[in-house]
């Protein structure tokens, strides 16, 4: 654990909140200072282009995009051939090869543009939902962008705006303490969030997140979707009252056909998907219509059969795309490791921009505490571990964890026991924790990877002994 993170589990309740609204003073000066509002302008603006519009205006950027990557960007200098080189001074994104992402984990600065001498970048980790995370690099003005194109195309679809108060599920260890008795939320006042805990979610608290809701007028909820799934399915079990909300958009993962039926009959409010990554990428967002529109100005996205041909609409087949706003560290046909299939019908809405049918995958498997409690997002405890390639926690029962890791040189004892540690603080400190290094991880027969699976009520002997 950190300094920052001892010292902050050591404060009282009060403190912490304060410790929160200080931090979130900081990040609301990165997110929506210099810059913000004529970016969010310039996203309104583009919000009704027509389909041959976004199609002249993303080649105009794809086109800039490749050529910078090839005469800036240390790893295709190296690694392109110069007949991809000139493709990609062309335009000519289906001529480059796909790029997996062990190349970024071995070395993210590889991919930064050297032509913007990018000395101190604001540093987010994936969440490793398909391996290890990997570090994405940005700039002040590329986080601007995400948080302007996210109100414009998410937030106001949505009927909401950042500028209202909001709920937030997270894998922010806002209570340090697996055991607690609440409360299970820290307030930022800065910007009206109240950061709820996904490690204390049980039938027992579903109460006291509501009665956060109501203290602090929420208006809109945002974050996990598996957690609000999970929170609602709690309210309609234990027949709670919940405060009025405008709209819920979820994140992180896939929302179901019942998924969100139960979110609905819980909140009373509509539920809107977004599907967007932390490396900046892609970014799709549910409309008032109903229908996922990828954004065409952040990312050109392909679905493509394993043959490397684009997939028909309606065809399931492999996310690939190609950074456009995150422009400083520039992915080239990055290989999301996600399935997907195109709408072939425009949306009654009238926007131009292409949509997402279906999104296949992206929804984990649940940890469970012995308590009860019901975890997601649970592989962030990979985060800042340099010495793991890849990592997969396997729930075997409601007291034992198996870690499986594919360990780098340097790995050691003391990495066993912080993996250890940071499992237990999530649950408890009575779960045993089998750290176990291998050599490899398997796939699934559809090449995914596994970053959780939880055998409870798949086998025998998942009951603690």
């Amino acid at each position: 654990m950190g300094k920052l993170d001892s010292l902050y589990a050591r404060m009282p309740v009060w403190a912490q909140h304060g410790a929160v609204s200080a931090f979130g003073l900081y990040w609301y000066w990165q997110r929506f200072g210099a810059g913000y509002q004529k970016s969010l302008d310039r996203y309104l603006h583009r919000d009704r282009l027509k389909p041959e519009e976004w199609g002249t205006w993303q080649m105009a950027a794809l086109k800039e995009s490749l050529g910078a990557a090839a005469d800036h960007v240390a790893y295709y200098r190296e690694h392109w051939s110069e007949s991809e080189k000139k493709a990609a001074l062309a335009g000519q994104l289906r001529d480059l090869p796909l790029l997996e992402k062990d190349p970024i984990r071995a070395n993210a600065r590889d991919f930064l543009r050297q032509d913007l001498n990018l000395r101190k970048p604001l540093v987010f980790y994936t969440s490793g939902s398909t391996g290890t995370p990997i570090a994405s690099l940005w700039t002040a003005a590329e986080l601007r962008d995400s948080m302007a194109v996210r109100e414009a195309r998410s937030a106001r679809w949505a009927g909401v705006s950042f500028r209202l108060p909001r709920a937030t599920f997270s894998g922010r260890l806002v209570e340090p303490d697996p055991m607690s008795k609440g409360p299970f939320y820290r307030f930022n006042y800065v910007e009206q969030q109240a950061y709820f805990s996904a490690f204390h979610l049980r039938a027992d608290t579903a109460r006291f997140y509501l009665e956060a809701m109501r203290k602090h007028g929420i208006q809109w909820l945002t974050g996990y979707a598996v957690s609000y799934y999970l929170l609602a399915k709690f309210i309609l079990e234990e027949k709670l009252s919940v405060p009025p909300l405008k709209a819920i958009i979820t994140t992180s993962e896939k929302v179901t056909p019942e998924m969100r039926q139960v979110m609905e009959a819980a909140y009373k409010c509509r539920v809107y998907e977004e599907y967007s990554t932390v490396e900046n990428v892609l970014f799709a967002s549910e409309c008032e219509r109903g229908k996922l529109h990828v954004s065409p100005d952040i990312g050109a996205v392909e679905i493509l059969r394993p043959d490397g041909t684009p997939c028909d609409p309606g065809e399931v087949g492999e996310v690939v795309t190609t950074s456009l706003m995150h422009y400083s560290q520039p992915f080239i046909r990055y290989r999301l490791g996600d399935l997907a299939a195109w709408d072939g019908e425009p949306c009654r809405c009238g926007r131009g921009m292409p949509v997402i049918k279906e999104v296949v995958g992206r929804i984990e498997d649940v940890v469970t505490g012995p308590d009860g409690r019901q975890l997601v997002r649970f592989h962030g405890i990979f985060i800042n571990q340099p010495h793991v390639r890849e990592g997969q926690i396997i729930q075997e029962a409601l007291d034992r964890i198996r870690v499986k890791i594919v360990p780098t040189e340097g790995f050691n004892e003391a990495d066993i026991a912080d993996i250890a540690a940071r499992v237990q603080q999530r649950l408890s400190a009575e779960v045993n924790v089998i750290v176990e290094p291998v050599t490899e991880i398997p796939r699934t027969k559809s090449g995914k990877f596994q970053a959780v699976i939880s055998l409870l009520g798949k086998n025998r002997n998942a009951n603690p002994k």
